[in-house]
């Protein structure tokens, strides 16, 4: 889940572009902005730094063991082209 923290920060950003004299409706507009931008977050189904990295990892292990089984598969499969020397 995304840090709160992130979005009071772009919450208060968003406040500072509001036109001076609108300080009576701070507080609404605090509340609106918080509303939409969690909101819009949400709907961006984003995934914290953590579930990627560790998403990566496993990847690469992946990767890694799939790297194996394709060398192993050519070694076998060069063996099998070989003609037999072990007499017959």
């Amino acid at each position: 889940m995304l840090d709160p923290g992130l979005i009071e920060d772009l919450a208060r950003r968003l406040q500072r572009l509001a036109p001076p004299g609108v300080d009576v409706l701070r507080e609404d507009l605090e509340r609106n902005l918080h509303a939409a931008l969690r909101a819009a977050l949400a709907r961006l189904d984003l995934v914290t730094r953590e579930e990627f990295d560790a998403q990566a990892r496993v990847l690469a292990r992946t990767r890694e063991k799939l790297e194996a089984l394709e060398r192993r598969v050519a070694a076998l499969e060069s063996a099998l082209r070989q003609p037999d020397t072990a007499g017959g």
